[in-house]
């Protein structure tokens, strides 16, 4: 009925009211929060342009974990940065490697806790690009090779799941080959399916020491213009194996989660990048913005958009808000 019989208004006039009618709701569970892990002990370094987030140690990545499990948070997502470097991204598949050795340790100190890890090669190259550099570009099936060994290798760690975000064309049927063959087939695959040459990652490469010495991904990552492409990566990553899909970034690209929401029934996740985080805090602490609502409302428009996973450097602040 129109107005004045139809008064919209009337189930906003309380807290309570809005509260009861909401038609999206924030879970801490449903968050996954980003953990940078680096050689030594005893170090927590904050990361400049990611107030609030470091590069831990392994024993400093324990006490973070058993704070995330206490705040019911779903899980962690590792990131490594190795001792060394080299142009095979020999740490990325070392069977003590960083993170190898981060997975092993929180399964030890944090059981029960969803480990998720990052397979690409990025932070373990000398160049910075995702794979094996063959005529000044990333050679496609010699860096899947790498990205098998990875996966295996974190899954023989105790991984829960691994997330290819390399953007290779085939890397997940390899993973999954690689996995099922060797006893891992109960182990899910989250692929990075769209994940685009974004400029949002910018403070991402402070944190895990991995800008490319030359050039740049877009050979690579996904056009932010093209949305019809992404449908395909994700259509064709799902027909390789994959369990769940990731869109990366998330805010500039709600639409592309809303149509894979209504297109692919599967689970699936947003990654609310560094430069996404770092707008909100740089604005927040300029007295811009209200820190608090600014972080739930772009987390309630992730959400709404369709993704039930969020990774987000968030996690930990909202997971306060929402206790």
């Amino acid at each position: 009925m129109p107005f004045p019989i139809q008064r919209l208004r009337r189930l906003r006039a309380t807290e309570a009211m809005r509260s009861l009618v909401r038609e999206t709701h924030l879970d801490p569970a449903q968050f996954i929060l980003p953990l940078f892990v680096v050689p030594g002990e005893g170090i927590k370094r904050e990361i400049s342009s990611m107030p609030g987030n470091y590069q831990m140690s392994v024993d400093q990545v324990v006490i973070e974990c058993a704070e995330v499990q206490a705040l019911g948070i779903g899980g962690v997502i590792l990131f490594g940065l190795p001792e060394t470097k080299d142009e095979m991204a020999s740490g990325a598949y070392d069977e003590n490697g960083i993170v190898q050795r981060a997975i092993r340790a929180i399964r030890r100190e944090a059981p029960g806790l969803l480990i998720v890890t990052d397979v690409c090669n990025c932070e373990y190259t000398s160049h910075g690009h995702c794979g094996y550099i063959k005529d000044g570009d990333v050679d496609n099936d010699t860096t899947l090779q790498w990205l098998a060994k990875s996966a295996l290798s974190h899954a023989r760690a105790g991984a829960d799941i691994v997330a290819p975000s390399d953007m290779m064309d085939g890397r997940v049927w390899a993973i999954r080959q690689a996995l099922d063959v060797n006893g891992f087939e109960k182990v899910p695959i989250l692929a990075y399916a769209a994940k685009f040459a974004s400029s949002f990652y910018g403070p991402f490469r402070e944190a895990a020491d991995s800008a490319p010495a030359f050039g740049d991904r877009r050979s690579y990552q996904m056009d932010p213009a093209n949305g019809r492409e992404a449908m395909l990566e994700i259509a064709l990553d799902l027909q390789e194996g994959a369990d769940m899909i990731m869109v990366k970034p998330a805010m500039p690209y709600l639409d592309l989660i809303s149509q894979a929401r209504q297109r692919f029934d599967v689970p699936i996740a947003a990654y609310q990048v560094s430069g996404e985080f770092s707008m909100i805090m740089a604005a927040a602490r300029n007295g811009w913005l209200d820190h608090d609502r600014a972080m739930m409302e772009s987390l309630t428009s992730i959400t709404r958009a369709g993704a039930r996973i969020i990774l987000t450097y968030f996690a930990k602040p909202a997971a306060r808000l929402l206790a």
